[in-house]
């Protein structure tokens, strides 16, 4: 198994490119399930996930193709509708896949999805959405077999929560359903709005994607396109945290101010200075952070939930108390224990992580247990005292794309071993 060796105590300096959004980059591949002829997707990050869900494409039949950040899919030749057990464990998001092959086959048969450890992400939201759509579902021995045996037929969806995976499904299931779908209480997240403008763009009607109440008038076909996947603001909050815990100046080229208010929002609190311009972002940290008093994860646009463990590791060397409450997920803060070996003082009760800063925390091997966890991991090592080494490397490779050679070019000493 992988790890990460870091010699801690160095300022970061420099600029960098965020990498596409993996969350963007993972429906829009299962997207392409419904189209004809070619797409071509730019900007779309070299992740084991991304691997994941090129090679379920491969498995059904589709022709998909890396060259560099470009990815050439063309599903003309898709013939199954099933997904093996194996190639849906790889991925949580995996699950995207059902509203689409669904749509595009009639029937879907696939497993319940993997990804990492992180708490409750069931799925029946997803399962009661497409039978208002008109899907017959059986479940047995942990698959699912969907069918739509009179086709799929626009519908008024009420979500319970707004659900990313299942707004992206049933906007999936509905563009080329017969007649109007409406999701009410849909997810706003900025990774939908990129998928609604990737099928627009194939001739999808898709309406309010970004607001509270999508409208899709389904369509008979969809055709192909080229897109860019948008910057990922995960990674960008990230390259923030290593910047702050640092107490570093580095700029962020090509991103969106506006997918980032909320973290940049926590970090303002915590004694950063942003300025932007155009599609940079620079943020310049004090040589001690302040602490961010209260921190809440909440659907966009308020924190996002995947950005709160690299917070949290930067709030460790902050100057107070720092209060974190987990509204997302029940079981993200698996990194604490592990931070608390390197001299963090955290307690945790439920959703809520109270952080007393220390003046300093010390290298230690360490082991990542999720995606963002590994992150916040790495971003502590980074302001460590001595070295630390960071095991379960293979769960940042689901959502960072060579991440120890981003922070090696803003002068960190980072080798994965």
């Amino acid at each position: 198994m992988s790890k990460m060796r870091i010699a801690g105590r160095q300022r970061l300096s420099g600029a960098v490119k965020v990498q596409g959004a993996k969350n963007s980059a993972l429906p829009i591949l299962a997207a392409a399930v419904l189209t004809k002829g070619e797409s071509v997707i730019y900007n779309c990050p070299a992740l084991s996930d991304v691997e994941a869900s090129l090679q379920i494409l491969r498995w059904l039949g589709c022709r998909a193709e890396r060259s560099g950040n470009t990815v050439l899919v063309s599903c003309d030749g898709i013939d199954r509708f099933d997904i093996p057990d194996a190639l849906m464990r790889k991925t949580r998001s995996s699950i995207v896949f059902l509203g689409a092959v669904l749509a595009a086959r009639g029937r879907a048969k696939l497993s319940f999805p993997g990804g990492c450890e992180i708490g409750l992400r069931p799925i029946d939201i997803h399962l009661r959405a497409l039978k208002k759509l008109g899907a017959v579902i059986k479940e047995r021995h942990g698959f699912l077999d969907c069918r739509a045996p009179h086709g799929l037929v626009g519908a008024e969806i009420a979500l319970p929560f707004p659900s990313v995976g299942a707004t992206e499904d049933i906007m999936l299931a509905a563009c080329t359903a017969s007649g109007t779908t409406t999701v009410i209480n849909a997810a706003r997240e900025p990774e939908i709005s990129d998928l609604a403008d990737y099928l627009n763009n194939c001739g999808a009607k898709i309406y309010g994607a970004g607001e509270g109440v999508i409208v899709i008038d389904g369509v008979e076909s969809l055709g192909c396109c080229e897109h860019a996947v948008i910057p990922d603001r995960i990674v960008a909050a990230t390259l923030i945290s290593c910047a702050a815990i640092t107490g570093s100046e580095i700029t962020l080229q090509g991103v969106i101010h506006s997918h980032l208010g909320a973290v940049v929002s926590a970090f303002e609190d915590a004694g950063c200075v942003f300025s932007s311009h155009e599609n940079e972002l620079r943020v310049s940290a004090p040589q001690r952070l302040q602490a961010m008093k209260i921190v809440r994860t909440m659907p966009y646009p308020g924190f996002p939930t995947d950005a709160q463990a690299p917070l949290l590791a930067a709030s460790t060397v902050a100057d107070g108390t720092t209060v974190f409450i987990e509204n997302i997920f029940e079981n993200r803060y698996r990194h604490t224990a592990e931070l608390v070996r390197m001299g963090a003082e955290i307690k945790t009760e439920g959703k809520f992580a109270v952080v007393e800063g220390v003046s300093r925390l010390y290298g230690a091997s360490v082991e990542a247990g999720d995606l963002r966890g590994a992150a916040a991991l790495i971003a502590a090592g980074l302001s460590a005292e001595g070295t630390t080494e960071v095991g379960g490397v293979r769960y940042l490779e689901r959502g960072y794309e060579d991440f120890e050679l981003v922070l090696t070019s803003l002068g960190a000493d980072i080798k994965k071993l």
